[in-house]
């Protein structure tokens, strides 16, 4: 039995902030309030410090199986609890990737072993090739909690309304990963200014937003809902608060780095600047924070995706991706909250 005093406890259960007591006894929460004379096997004095829920992360690549030379289910949970994550949602391009039931029931005994609950998406098509639908009933059946071919969009419109239609019907959130791969082929790093200077080929903020209007138009003309995946583009940003002025079932994440960071950091050439959507430009960072100023984000994920040293050696030749789940809280409250953009 444990006993927080003195904390400042934001409570979201009850939308309530109260300088009080937590008492966890055999890990539930059996109080919350002013400090009472509840005796405890271990008191812990939590004067001048925040109290609150274990953060949910709702987009992360733990890499197994198949890639843990990169990070592996328990690695990754406890770089999670090490930030405060205490449950993610997994996505599904691992090797194999999860598109059947022998994968996705690994990974879940897997996560059994963890520091931190693992919610596990499965994909919309087999292979995240974009050909063929996977068996949703089955992926259902075997525990998946959300669909996605993250890492690539779903180029092929009808694969994409099946998904829609299916999880619609059945509560279950699709998470699109929104790209056009035509306008984005052979791009690096974000179309402009520091692509030119730099001499690497760019990918312009079109291929997002060309990707973020499909979706948009799939869901407003026949009412189902999708979530959008790391929003990196004020137009994205627009064009998805427009949507949800109408009524369009859509919600949305960003990532910190979205709205701490801008290409500039591309003209060392380091690699670990290097994700998918690219790093955009200032005017794309403040957009970012308008939008969660003004609520149309719904979250902040991390899009936390390792690599090893060695794969992001080469700048040019490097994977997308950088790790986040360790500082996600501290980065989201200096750049949102120490400076005045939003309330803790």
């Amino acid at each position: 039995k444990i006993k927080f005093v003195n904390a400042v406890i934001f409570n979201p259960a009850k939308d309530e902030k109260i300088e009080g007591c937590l008492i966890s006894d055999n890990g539930t929460i059996t109080y919350i309030g002013k400090d009472n004379n509840d005796t405890a096997d271990k008191i812990i004095d939590c004067k001048g410090k925040y109290l609150i829920p274990g953060l949910v992360d709702i987009h992360v690549h733990l890499r197994e199986p198949g890639q843990t030379q990169k990070e592996d289910i328990i690695s990754g949970c406890n770089a999670a609890v090490a930030g405060g994550v205490t449950s993610l949602i997994a996505m599904p391009n691992t090797n194999p990737a999860v598109d059947n039931a022998d994968t996705l029931d690994y990974i879940n005994r897997r996560a059994k072993l963890a520091k931190c609950r693992v919610y596990q998406a499965c994909a919309i098509t087999k292979g995240l090739q974009g050909d063929e639908n996977v068996d949703f009933d089955l992926m259902i059946k075997h525990g998946a909690i959300a669909f996605s071919d993250d890492g690539r969009p779903v180029e092929n419109s009808r694969l994409m309304l099946n998904a829609l239609k299916y999880a619609s019907e059945n509560n279950i959130p699709v998470l699109s990963h929104t790209e056009d791969l035509y306008l984005a082929s052979g791009g690096k790093i974000n179309e402009g200014i520091v692509s030119k200077k730099i001499g690497i080929q760019g990918i312009p903020s079109c291929a997002e937003d060309s990707g973020t209007a499909r979706e948009i138009a799939l869901c407003e003309s026949t009412g189902y809902k999708v979530h959008i995946c790391h929003v990196s583009t004020k137009g994205g940003f627009e064009m998805l608060r427009d949507a949800k002025g109408r009524g369009v079932k859509v919600t949305l994440e960003t990532c910190p780095h979205y709205f701490t960071l801008t290409e500039d950091c591309l003209l060392a050439k380091n690699a670990d600047f290097r994700m998918n959507p690219p790093l955009r430009t200032e005017s794309d960072r403040l957009a970012c924070i308008e939008a969660i100023k003004n609520g149309t984000v719904d979250a902040i994920s991390t899009d936390h995706a390792p690599h090893t040293a060695e794969e992001k050696s080469d700048f040019e030749k490097a994977p997308n991706g950088s790790i986040g789940m360790e500082t996600s809280l501290s980065v989201s409250y200096t750049a949102l909250c120490k400076s005045g953009e939003i309330d803790f």
